[in-house]
């Protein structure tokens, strides 16, 4: 998702139309964005199969420029006339991009969001500002325009919403991604949670102190939204605001969608869960992520939230502090160039603008953020998700109202 976003971007920077490879879950999970056209590489495509292509490709950008098929001067090419194809390798290992204008088909692979890196080409200062006046927007704007759940997606995310969250006062989202190797769940990463929660306020304190209900004051509700392949984490704070009445007399439920254990590649229901636990998320009030973690990404960029991001543990000890704020709510480019292409010399890429800085989970990242100096609030509206997905009429007002319940409070 972090990666379609960072194509369609340069799609519209370069004046492409951009095309999708046909996936096996593609159809399963998104809607078409584009009515009336696909997005959908057709399977005839005469450079299929694409997963052929790598970064030791003869067509690929680098052994291009390698072999002076292409040059960097003003024209791009040596001799004759452009190839009819580049392939431009973005995965995590890839050689530094260009601009390819004269190539009439650019056919990319990437597995990060480098958006951040577009902000770095002079060539595009103007357009980039005109569409993104604000840069922490990008990735918000750019998913909710792309990213609209299947019927079979969005059934699972309203059926858990509105029986598990949505007759909250307040809504905190947790998602864990532990790098850590071994069998969790592990005690240092449930302190941690719980220190970052406590510390920001973001949950009340469980007191063993034995506590009697008022019986006429207003009792604030709340539901924790946990994500996790474990279910060890869950259910231990949920234990803690079962067994324990809160200082505040908050009440406090804990749900947990699944538990899958280990990444499924392939399997068809695990990736509904994922994409149907990512826009749960989204659609929390404060959310907590974990570092490094692009799961986390799109559910704050999709929601317009600025989480807490937990401080990746070292030694299996509770950082301190356990989390920070971010900076944004702009994903993480987590392989970003280290190279000033017109000084051909090492660079510091997160100081060349203002708006591009390094990671708070990664310190070698970049990401955007508003050097406007003023604070971005959003109000989320789900309406867009009706406009242009693969609904009929009845459905979308059946949905409506599903949507006006969703958000409601």
């Amino acid at each position: 998702m972090l990666t379609l976003a960072s194509a369609f971007l340069y799609a519209l920077l370069t004046e492409r139309v951009m095309l999708v490879e046909q996936v096996e879950d593609m159809a399963d999970l998104f809607c078409e964005p584009f009515p009336q056209e696909t997005w959908l590489l057709p399977l005839d495509f005469p450079l299929s199969p694409l997963d052929l292509f790598d970064g030791n490709s003869p067509s690929s950008f680098g052994n291009l420029l390698k072999n002076k098929v292409l040059d960097d001067d003003a024209e791009g090419v040596s001799t004759g006339s452009p190839p009819s194809f580049v392939y431009l390798h973005l995965a995590h290992d890839y050689a530094r991009p260009a601009l390819l204008q004269r190539i009439p088909w650019l056919v990319m692979r990437s597995d990060n969001y480098f958006v951040p890196s577009l902000f770095l080409i002079p060539a595009f200062d103007e357009e980039l500002s005109l569409l993104f006046p604000e840069k922490e927007v990008v990735f918000h704007h750019l998913g909710r325009y792309l990213f609209h759940p299947t019927n079979a997606v969005w059934g699972l995310i309203t059926r858990f919403y509105l029986a598990y969250l949505g007759g909250a006062e307040e809504r905190v989202g947790i998602q864990i991604r532990v790098f850590d190797m071994g069998t969790g769940p592990f005690q240092h990463i449930l302190h941690q949670i719980m220190a970052c929660t406590l510390k920001e306020k973001l949950l009340p304190n469980a007191s063993k102190e034995s506590w009697s209900a008022p019986s006429s004051v207003h009792r604030k509700k709340k539901s924790v939204l946990v994500t996790s392949l474990s279910s060890g984490y869950f259910e231990r704070i949920r234990r803690m605001y079962w067994e324990n009445p809160t200082d505040g007399g908050e009440v406090v439920s804990v749900h947990q969608p699944s538990h899958e254990e280990h990444q499924q590649m392939g399997n068809q229901m695990h990736s509904r869960k994922a994409w149907a636990e990512m826009y749960l998320l989204s659609l929390t009030d404060v959310l907590v992520t974990s570092s490094w973690s692009t799961f986390g990404y799109v559910a704050q960029g999709l929601g317009g939230l600025k989480p807490w991001i937990l401080v990746k543990p070292e030694n299996r000890t509770v950082p301190d502090p356990p989390c920070r704020r971010a900076l944004s709510m702009e994903p993480c480019f987590h392989a970003p160039p280290f190279y000033d292409c017109s000084a051909k010399t090492g660079t510091d890429t997160g100081a060349v603008v203002p708006h591009v800085r390094h990671c708070e989970d990664m310190s070698w990242g970049l990401k955007l953020v508003d050097d406007s100096g003023s604070s971005w609030l959003t109000t989320v509206s789900c309406s867009w998700l009706m406009d242009s997905c693969c609904h009929l009429a009845s459905e979308g007002r059946r949905r409506g109202k599903e949507l006006s319940l969703l958000r409601k409070n």
